[in-house]
C-alpha cells in the first residue's frame, strides 16, 4: 500500500496518521475527551472547518487514544483514572498498526485507488461503503472497541451516503465513527441530524508557525505570506508553498494592476495552466481566483487585508472601493466557483474556461470604476 496514491493526504508530506502533533484544536479536544469521561461517547463524530486545519490528525489522534485507553473492565482494582488528555502511550502494540493500516479494529473509508486506470477514483462509491458490513460483523470479542474514519464526506457520491445514512441510523454497538467534512452544508440534513458535531477552527498565527515548522521544517518560501493566503490552513499553506502558488497569485494579480486586461498575456497564462498534465496547477489556480475574488469583496467591506503580495492593497482598494462594489465581487465569486465546478465535470477545454473567467473579471472591474 505504501506504494499507492493516498486522497487524504496533502502532497508528498506525512499522512495524517503519521502526524503526532496537532495545533490550534485544543478546544475540539477538549469536548471529545469530555463527552468520553462523562460517559457520553456518541456513536457518529461529523468533524467539521475548513480544509487543511487538522481534522483528518484530529481522527487519527482521537483514534489512536480509542484504541489504546485503559477501560474499566469491572475487576477487582477498580476503574482506572480519568485520562486528561487524548495522547495515546508510545509503546501501545496498535500504533504501529494503526501508522500501517494493518489494524483490524479500524476501517479508513476514502477514495479508492483503481488499478485498471491507475488513478484514484473521483468519489468515494457505495460498494466502498458495503465493505463495512463484514468489519460491523466483528463481534466484541473478536475486535472490542471499532472506529471507523470517513476522509471525507464531502467527497461521497449520493448512492454511499444514502447507504453511510443507514448505518448511522442502526449504529452498531462499539463503534465510533469519525466522519471528516469540509463543507457539512452539503450533506444530508438526516446525516447532520444523526451526528455530534466537533468544529475545528482555523489556527491562529502562533499555532500556524509552530504546524509549518512542524511539518515542513524546510525553509518556506514566504510564511507570512502563505499563513495570510491560507486563511488559518496548514494544508492550504503547505500546498501553495510547493506547487508554487504564491508566484502564480502574483502573476494573476499583475494583469490587472494595470488597466484592462491584456488578451494576448491573458491567453498564454490561461494555456500554461492547461498544458497536459498539469491537472494540479489547474485546480491550484480555480483556488487562486476564488481567493483573489474573496478578498475583494471583503476589501471593500472591511478594508484591505495584510499584503499576500507586494502592491496587492493597492489594486484591492482600486477595484473594490465601496460595499457596492464588495456585492458585485461576492456574485462574480459564486457565478466563477458554480461555472468552474460545471466546466471540470463535464470536461471544458481549461484554458477556454481560465481565459473566460479572466475576462469576466476585467469586464467587471471595468464596469466597477465607472
Amino acid at each position: 500500500m505504501s506504494d499507492l496514491p493516498e486522497p487524504d493526504r496533502i502532497l508528498d508530506l506525512p499522512h495524517p496518521r503519521h502526524t503526532k502533533h496537532l495545533f490550534g484544536q485544543e478546544p475540539a479536544e477538549a469536548e471529545f475527551l469530555s463527552a468520553y469521561n462523562s460517559d457520553r461517547l456518541h456513536h457518529a463524530w461529523l468533524i467539521t472547518g475548513p480544509r487543511g486545519i487538522g481534522k483528518a490528525t484530529l481522527a487519527w489522534r482521537i483514534t489512536r487514544f480509542l484504541m489504546t485507553v485503559v477501560e474499566d473492565d469491572g475487576g477487582m482494582f477498580g476503574a482506572p483514572e480519568a485520562p486528561k488528555s487524548l495522547d495515546a502511550p508510545q509503546d501501545a502494540p496498535a500504533l504501529a498498526r494503526l501508522e500501517a493500516l494493518s489494524e483490524p479494529r479500524l476501517f479508513l473509508l476514502r477514495r479508492p485507488f483503481n488499478a485498471k486506470t491507475e488513478k484514484l477514483r473521483a468519489e468515494i462509491t457505495v460498494d466502498e461503503v458495503r465493505r463495512l458490513k463484514s468489519f460491523f460483523e466483528l463481534s466484541a470479542s473478536d475486535g472490542g472497541r471499532r472506529v471507523l474514519i470517513v476522509d471525507c464526506m464531502d467527497e461521497m457520491n449520493t448512492n454511499a451516503a444514502n447507504a453511510l445514512l443507514k448505518l448511522l441510523e442502526e449504529p452498531p454497538k462499539d463503534v465510533v465513527m469519525l466522519l471528516i467534512c469540509h463543507q457539512p452544508a452539503g450533506l444530508l440534513p438526516t446525516i447532520r441530524s444523526r451526528c455530534r458535531i466537533l468544529r475545528c477552527a482555523p489556527l491562529g498565527t502562533d499555532d500556524m508557525a509552530f504546524a509549518l515548522t512542524g511539518a515542513h521544517p524546510d525553509k518556506l518560501e514566504n510564511p507570512a505570506a502563505l499563513g495570510e493566503m491560507s486563511s488559518g490552513s496548514v494544508g492550504q499553506a503547505l500546498e501553495l508553498d510547493t506547487a508554487g502558488g504564491l508566484a502564480i497569485y502574483e502573476t494573476l494579480l499583475s494583469m490587472f494592476s494595470k488597466g484592462p486586461l491584456d488578451r494576448s498575456i491573458a491567453i498564454k497564462f490561461a494555456e500554461a495552466a492547461s498544458a497536459r498534465g498539469a491537472e494540479e496547477k489547474q485546480a491550484l489556480l480555480f483556488r487562486l481566483i476564488d481567493l483573489f475574488l474573496a478578498r475583494l469583496a471583503r476589501t471593500g467591506v472591511a478594508g484591505p487585508a495584510p499584503e499576500a503580495v507586494n502592491g496587492e492593497a493597492g489594486l484591492m482598494s482600486r477595484l473594490c472601493p465601496n460595499v457596492t462594489a464588495a456585492r458585485d465581487w461576492a456574485k462574480l465569486a459564486a457565478e466563477l466557483g458554480a461555472r468552474g465546478k460545471h466546466g471540470r465535470a463535464v470536461n471544458l477545454d481549461p484554458a477556454a474556461l481560465i481565459l473566460d473567467m479572466l475576462i469576466k473579471i476585467d469586464n467587471t472591474a471595468a464596469r466597477i470604476a465607472r
